[in-house]
This record gives C-alpha cells, structure tokens and sequence, in this order.
C-alpha cells in the first residue's frame, strides 16, 4: 500500500478520536508513517467531530485534501453526507446506521435526510458505500459509546493488518476495566457481513 486515506465523521460522544487513536497506532504498528488531525471544537455539546488519519510510505501533511479521501469511516448518518464532496472515485464508505439530529432538526427548522437521500449524496462520489448497525451491535454489548471500535472492526477488513495487531493496540489504548468489552466490539465489527 503507497498510501491511504481514511476520515473518519462523527458527533461528540461517538468515541471517533478513541478511534482514530487506535487507527494511528495500528498503522505505526504496521510499519506505516502517519500523520494525524483532528478537530472537535463543541464535541463535548454533541457537536461534530472530524479525524484525518493518513497512512503511508511517507506522508507530509495531517490534513486530507478535498477528493483525496479513500476511505470515509462515519459514526452518524448526516455527517457521512456532509463530507462527500472528500471522497476518491474509487472510494469506500462505511456509515453507521444512526441519527443524532443536529439542533434545526430538533427545532422544526430544518429536515433531517432519508437514509436514501444520504447515500445518494455519496454515490455522486463514491460507489462502494456500506451500511452499518454498529450503535445497535455496541447497545447489545452493553455500551453504545463503543461505537467506535465496532466500526473499527468493520474498517480493518477494508485495511487488512492482522487481528492481533489490532487487538494489541485496543489493550494498550483502552483502560484496563474496559479492555475485553472493547476487543469483543471489536471482533463484533469484523463479523458483520456489509455488501
């Protein structure tokens, strides 16, 4: 692989920068540089949150441009949408199966997308998009913040890196009482089946 670049879009509270924590450390453990940015100005409100992460033979800059991105990791349905105009022709999007609707919606002000209306604004980019239930597989082992690491599992099948290399980095990254409940989301992820 020369290079690959992989945003991931979610709102606060999602777990996407434990993610791409984890994203970054997988690559260096891979052998890869990387680079890596991040911006989640009122994610602690519910606002969104967006993570650059690059792996390569060499990578100069954090930021991916836009068209540049390969890979679009999104934790919630309108912000997979939101960065469509980022993707490559040739890329590949994963999108949780989940709402959070922004303050307009939840005020009458503005009207939250069909999901079809969402995957169409990305197929105008990409043609490979998968859909997801990670919140519902992450609330069925007992915490939907691990969300995150559900998706990662379904991320590290489009990556390859083998298993172990992922699950090392989770133990190092995730606290000690939480470590088994974020490997088995983990695992979780890489047995969903997404056409």
């Amino acid at each position: 692989m020369q290079k690959v670049d992989i945003l991931m879009a979610g709102v606060g509270g999602q777990g996407t920068i434990l993610a791409s924590n984890i994203l970054a450390e997988v690559g260096l453990e891979l052998g890869y540089d990387v680079k890596k940015a991040e911006v989640h100005g009122m994610a602690q409100r519910g606002g969104t949150v967006e993570s650059h992460v690059r792996w390569g033979e060499k990578v100069y800059s954090p930021v991916i441009e836009q068209g540049e991105v390969d890979i679009l990791l999104g934790f919630e349905m309108l912000e997979s949408g939101r960065w469509s105009s980022f993707l490559k022709k040739d890329s590949v999007v994963i999108i949780n199966r989940y709402r959070i609707p922004p303050p307009a919606v939840n005020l009458g002000k503005a009207r939250y997308p069909s999901e079809a209306e969402i995957e169409s604004l990305i197929k105008a980019n990409s043609d490979k998009v998968l859909w997801v239930n990670a919140t519902e597989i992450a609330s069925e082992l007992g915490n939907p913040a691990m969300v995150g690491v559900v998706l990662l599992g379904v991320l590290s099948k489009q990556l390859g890196g083998a298993e172990d290399v992922w699950l090392g980095v989770i133990e190092r990254m995730v606290p000690p009482k939480f470590q088994e409940l974020n490997k088995k989301a983990f695992l979780a992820g890489r047995q969903v089946e997404v056409a």
